[in-house]
C-alpha cells in the first residue's frame, strides 16, 4: 500500500466564533490529516482562550506575518472580518501556504484578481468557504441534474430569508461597504445562490432590485434578482435579513422532477425532496432517493475535499474561476439593482465602477465619504 500523506501543518487566523465553532471541529474530524500548529488574533485574551480550547501545542501570535515566518504552515484557515481577507490571503499565498477563507473571499472582483495573481506567483491556492456544496445531498442533486436524469432545468427559486436586528448591526464592521462588502447579498444569501450556481451552471443575465427598508446601514437589507442561465432556466433569488420566519430554500423545477432543499444553516439528506412529474414511472423516481451515506453540509466536508486536492497536488474546489463566478454574480446583482439595467456575465471588468467596489460609486449607495 502507498504511504499515507503527511499531516498538514495548519494555522488559523482569527479565533472567534466561526473558527472555534466550525473550523476547529473540522480540524478535529481530520486529525489524522492535519495538525493545528498556530493561531493568530489581535485580541490576546481571545487568543489565549482559543489555545486552551484547542489543546495541544498550538503557538499563539498577534501578528500574522510573525506566525508565517515562525510556523511555516501548509494551510491557513482565515476567519477574520471580510475587509481583512484579501490582505491575509495574499500574505499566506506568498508564504507558500494554501488558504481556506470564510466568505466573502474578497470585497470586489478587483481584489479577487489580486488573489489570482498571488496564486499564480506562488503556486499555492486559495479557496472560499461555501460548505453547502459538500453535503452528500447536494452532491447527489448535482449529479442528477448534470446527467439529465431529472430532465432539462426550467424554473428555479433561491431564498435566503433570515432575520437580523439592530444589535447585529451594532458590530462596527457590519453594514458598511468598506468592511463587509455589502448586505445580505454578500454576507448571507451568498451561500444559497452559490449552491444554486453549482447546481445549474453558468448564468448569463441578471436583473435586480435592492433596498434599505429597516436598517440604518450603508448597504442593502434586502435584494431580489431575476436570473437567466446558460441552459435556458430562469430563476428568482431573494436575499433578506428582514424575515421573522427564517428559512434557506432552493427549488428547481426540471422537465421530469422538482427538487427542493429546505433548511436554515446546513442540510442533510432528509432536507432534499424529489417530486416526479406525472409522466415519470415510479421505478425511475425511486432511483432518485438520496444516497445511503449522509454527510451533512459542513466545514468538515469542505476541508476534506480541500485536503484531497492538496494530497493530489491539484487546484481545490471553490477556488480560481469557480469561486470568482460566484463573486461576479454578486457584483452583477448589485450593478443591476443600482443602475436598473440588465447585466450579462462578463460585463464587469477593469474600468467598470462595479469592478473595484460592489456599490459602484452609485450616488444613492456609495459611502458618503467617497460619494
Amino acid at each position: 500500500m502507498p504511504p499515507l500523506p503527511a499531516r498538514r501543518r495548519v494555522a488559523v487566523v482569527g479565533t472567534g466564533a466561526i473558527v472555534s465553532g466550525s473550523h476547529l471541529p473540522a480540524l478535529r474530524a481530520h486529525a489524522d490529516r492535519t495538525e493545528l500548529v498556530a493561531a493568530v488574533d489581535v485580541d490576546q485574551d481571545r487568543l489565549d482562550q482559543f489555545r486552551e480550547i484547542a489543546g495541544g501545542q498550538v503557538a499563539g501570535y498577534t501578528s500574522m506575518d510573525a506566525m508565517l515566518d515562525a510556523a511555516r504552515p501548509d494551510l491557513v484557515l482565515i476567519g477574520t472580518p471580510p475587509s481583512l481577507h484579501r490582505e491575509q490571503t495574499v500574505a499566506a499565498l506568498k508564504a507558500g501556504a494554501w488558504v481556506l477563507c470564510e466568505k466573502p473571499l474578497t470585497l470586489s472582483l478587483a481584489e479577487y484578481d489580486e488573489i489570482a495573481a498571488a496564486e499564480e506567483a506562488s503556486g499555492a491556492y486559495a479557496s472560499v468557504v461555501f460548505q453547502h456544496r459538500y453535503g452528500s445531498g447536494a452532491v447527489h442533486a448535482r449529479e442528477l441534474i448534470a446527467s439529465g436524469e431529472l430532465g432539462a432545468p426550467l424554473v428555479a427559486h433561491c431564498q435566503t430569508t433570515w432575520h437580523r436586528d439592530a444589535a447585529y448591526y451594532a458590530v462596527p464592521w457590519r453594514g458598511k461597504w468598506a468592511t463587509e462588502g455589502g448586505g445580505p447579498t454578500m454576507g448571507h444569501g451568498i451561500h444559497q445562490y452559490d449552491l444554486l450556481l453549482h447546481l445549474l451552471g453558468p448564468w448569463t443575465e441578471v436583473r435586480a432590485m435592492a433596498a434599505r427598508l429597516v436598517h440604518d446601514t450603508e448597504s442593502e437589507d434586502v435584494s431580489t434578482a431575476l436570473v437567466r442561465f446558460e441552459n435556458g432556466a430562469l430563476a428568482t433569488v431573494v436575499n433578506s435579513v428582514l424575515s421573522p420566519d427564517e428559512v434557506s430554500r432552493i427549488r428547481i423545477d426540471c422537465a421530469d422532477a422538482t427538487v427542493e432543499l429546505t433548511h436554515l444553516y446546513g442540510h442533510r439528506n432528509d432536507d432534499w425532496v424529489y417530486t416526479p412529474a406525472p409522466h415519470v414511472a415510479s421505478e425511475r423516481a425511486a432511483a432518485w432517493r438520496t444516497p445511503a451515506s449522509d454527510l451533512p453540509s459542513s466545514h468538515t466536508a469542505q476541508l476534506g475535499a480541500l485536503l484531497d486536492a492538496y494530497d493530489n497536488g491539484v487546484r481545490p474546489p471553490n477556488s480560481g474561476p469557480e469561486a470568482r463566478a460566484t463573486l461576479e454574480f454578486a457584483a452583477a446583482l448589485y450593478k443591476a439593482a443600482f443602475t436598473g439595467d440588465p447585466v450579462h456575465a462578463g460585463d464587469i471588468g477593469p474600468g467598470d465602477p462595479f469592478y473595484p467596489s460592489m456599490h459602484g460609486e452609485h450616488p444613492d449607495w456609495a459611502p458618503k465619504e467617497s460619494a
